[in-house]
């Protein structure tokens, strides 16, 4: 298993795992345009025979702030620790950007809680952060948690 950038290949890969996952309501759903305009942000797992089992991206909000996302693995792999890997992935990147804390919006507390992440208010996060939910089909009930998780080890 090795995880690296994300390259034009993986694109179609990447999408269509997001939005099977989007499909059961646990993300949103991300167009292949979007994926593309996105894909430097995205680190990807790939086996051993070279298929793509997940991927995750790191969002930058501002000067010290930026947010895990799209963290998705083939429902088959799941429990191998793939998306812990995934997410140290995304927290190196978001530490060589400069970054002091990592977000991300979930339905698995307890994994991100295993990982280092703490459970916030998401009103303590900056408007910005909500762009996003405009599209979103929950964004009158949202029911995903805020975590975070300092990484600039102060």
């Amino acid at each position: 298993m090795i995880i690296r950038p994300a390259h034009i290949r993986d694109a179609e890969a990447i999408c269509s795992l997001i939005n099977y996952y989007a499909e059961r309501g646990r993300m949103l759903h991300r167009s292949l345009e979007s994926t593309y305009e996105a894909l430097r942000e995205f680190h990807v797992a790939q086996d051993e025979g070279g298929a793509l089992v997940g991927c995750v991206a790191v969002d930058l909000f501002w000067s010290d702030l930026a947010e895990v996302k799209s963290l998705a693995v083939l429902p088959d792999r799941r429990g191998e620790g793939i998306g812990r890997k995934l997410v140290e992935a995304a927290i190196a990147d978001a530490r060589e950007l400069g970054a002091a804390r990592l977000f991300a919006l979930t339905y698995e507390e307890d994994f991100f809680r295993r990982l280092g992440f703490s459970r916030i208010d998401r009103e303590t996060l900056p408007e910005k952060v909500w762009r996003e939910c405009i599209v979103c089909p929950k964004a009158d009930a949202c029911d995903e948690i805020a975590v975070m998780r300092r990484i600039d080890n102060a």
